[in-house]
């Protein structure tokens, strides 16, 4: 796994408003940096470019704002290219000396699922010739990280040497000047840029940027810690009954991911996945969660959003995937149950009101509660013995007397979490098809801190004789949590 340095973009500087152009080598996934240096009397934020990402910015060094020798800002932003990209544009709001230079820089990666980066700066306050910006925000590292440095100093003859990055324990190869650019609009400064390598080293540290300038100047430094992404989600149909889909975020370890929520994506609607909402994997590289309430019939996909120990957030998506049946289905997702139905009739859905009328000066006043959840009495048939006893085991054991009704192919209005207030079964003599009554009320899912069932120990017996059968098949608990226990 290695990040190159692709190259580095002609710099474009003015007083408010600056558009740089991209190296060559700016192709589909690699990542475009932006390196912007500002100086403003009122301390100003260059605007985040359209489709870019703001990854950080940081102003400081000494003196006033708006001065010739006063404070500068370093901001960074970034892209992950497309192939179509067109050259950003960065600006400041009017101000007297106003100065905003940039130059865009495109990093290439051998290996990984995507770029994650993460940034920290500091301040040299005293104006002199050796430049340190100990930064107080520790990074995580590890060999193999990209650290790009950059320099915004108040002084347009402060020309840099010997730019170097150190965090404790940490030992980076040989770091390379890309750019050292004279900044003469407005107020002036200097920007400067250079990149290195993680050789050896890992743990969490804040960074020291140093470098020996040509001219006395203060300033601010940062670095842009960049390192190929490993982190992934796939969802994988079961071929189980009930269905459900297996969702599997693996590779966090290596991102310092610590929280992650894992969501069910229909169209544009995300609905978290049960029991998978902000789950603390700090130190795991994989997290594991089954979706039994996935809706039937419809292309459904998976996301995960990732939160790694600097703060980052990141989104990896899945592929998407259709559950089909040739049934309706009652379940319980908690304990992995549930029975193939056919869904006669919902001929209609009840809702009270607790309400009070009062004649007041002979006007009608009514004071109400708010309205109920719908009741109905729904009408479900069985069409074999094993289908009618499913079905009874899924009313009998109901988790918090919870069931989760859903069509063959998925239908607002139908597909919903169910109480069971009574139910009357319909036998016939002459055959196994069973008639079923439901007294339902629609109500809120089982608690999120419930996980839905991957197997049940019905799947293990049906699959082994033995417990040594189940410890030759899987080597380690994690694999039996990723087996299709499908019969």
């Amino acid at each position: 796994m290695t990040i190159s340095h692709i190259g580095v973009g002609a710099l474009s500087q003015a007083a408010t408003s600056i558009t740089p152009a991209f190296p060559a080598g700016a192709t589909t996934g690699r990542l475009a940096i932006l390196v912007v240096v500002s100086g403003h009397p009122t301390e100003s934020i260059p605007t985040t470019p359209s489709g870019w990402s703001s990854a950080g910015s940081f102003s400081g060094g000494t003196g006033s704002f708006g001065s010739g020798t006063g404070p500068r800002r370093l901001s960074l932003f970034t892209r992950v290219l497309l192939g179509s990209d067109t050259a950003p544009t960065t600006q400041l709001p009017t101000g007297t000396g106003s100065l905003i230079a940039g130059r865009i820089h495109v990093l290439s990666r051998s290996a990984g699922t995507g770029w994650r980066w993460a940034t920290a700066f500091g301040e040299d306050t005293t104006s002199g010739t050796g430049f340190s910006g100990a930064s107080a925000s520790p990074l995580t590292w590890a060999a193999g990280d990209f650290a790009l440095l950059g320099y915004a100093l108040s002084a347009s003859t402060a020309s840099a040497t010997a730019e170097a990055v150190t965090a404790s324990g940490i030992t980076f190869g040989t770091v390379t000047e890309q750019a050292d650019d004279s900044l003469t609009t407005g107020n002036a400064g200097r920007l400067v840029d250079a990149t290195g390598t993680v050789s050896s080293g890992s743990g969490t540290q804040a960074p020291t940027v140093t470098a020996t300038l040509g001219a006395a100047a203060a300033g601010v430094a940062g670095v842009l810690r960049i390192r190929e992404a490993t982190a992934a989600i796939s969802a994988t149909a079961q071929t189980v009954f009930p269905p459900r889909i297996l969702c599997s975020v693996t590779g966090m370890l290596a991102e310092d991911i610590v929280e992650a929520t894992i969501y069910r994506v229909v169209g544009t609607t995300r609905t978290p996945v049960r029991a998978a909402s902000d789950v603390d994997v700090t130190g795991q590289a994989a997290l594991l969660r089954v979706d039994a309430e996935q809706p039937f019939g419809v292309s459904t996909s998976y996301a995960a959003d990732l939160t790694d120990s600097a703060g980052g957030s990141w989104t990896v998506t899945s592929g998407s995937i259709t559950s089909t049946v040739s049934a309706d289905v009652i379940s319980d997702a908690v304990r992995g149950v549930g029975a193939a139905v056919t869904i006669r009739s919902w001929p209609d859905k009840k809702r009270t009101r607790e309400a009070a009328v009062f004649n007041v000066g002979g006007r009608l006043v009514s004071v109400a509660r708010p309205r109920s959840s719908a009741q109905a009495t729904v009408g479900v048939s069985t069409a074999s013995e094993a289908d009618g006893d499913a079905l009874q085991e899924v009313l009998d054991g109901a988790t918090e007397g919870v069931i989760l009704i859903r069509g063959q192919t998925t239908l607002a209005g139908v597909d919903g979490h169910l109480a069971a207030l009574s139910d009357s079964e319909d036998r016939a003599w002459y055959n196994p098809r069973r008639e079923w009554a439901l007294d339902i009320f629609e109500t809120e899912p089982w608690p999120d801190v419930l996980e839905a069932a991957g197997f049940t120990l019905q799947d293990i017996a049906d699959n082994y004789a033995t417990l040594l059968d189940l410890s030759n098949a899987y080597a380690t608990l994690l694999a039996i949590a990723q087996a299709d226990l499908g019969v």
